[in-house]
């Protein structure tokens, strides 16, 4: 509540007043069911270039088999992205790995 307030009206031998108040209401979040989380990689091992150099060879072999398989069919615009991001996606897990949390003691 933020404010509230009593208007006294015509005196007609009651004792009921009329009360005003203003109420901030907060709405509930909306939960989505069912959203992925968001993996996070380790991305400093990139700065290495052993690890940059593989990182770039296996992404580019993933990305020509890709390639290859997506001469022979015609497919949708939403397949093509799974494609590439089942591709990127599985590279960082093979070649970096998931970050590593550092828990405060």
């Amino acid at each position: 509540m933020e404010d509230v307030r009593t208007n006294r009206g015509a005196d007609i031998a009651s004792d009921h007043y009329l009360l005003v108040a203003k109420i901030k209401l907060k709405p509930k979040k909306h939960w989505t069911m069912g959203r992925e989380i968001s993996r996070s990689f380790n991305t400093a091992f990139l700065r290495d270039t052993n690890k940059l150099n593989k990182f770039k060879i296996v992404l580019s072999n993933k990305f020509q088999a890709f390639h290859d398989l997506l001469n022979g069919e015609g497919t949708t615009l939403e397949s093509d992205w799974k494609g590439i991001e089942e591709a990127i996606t599985s590279t960082y897990h093979e070649v970096l790995g998931p970050k590593k949390h550092q828990h405060k003691q």
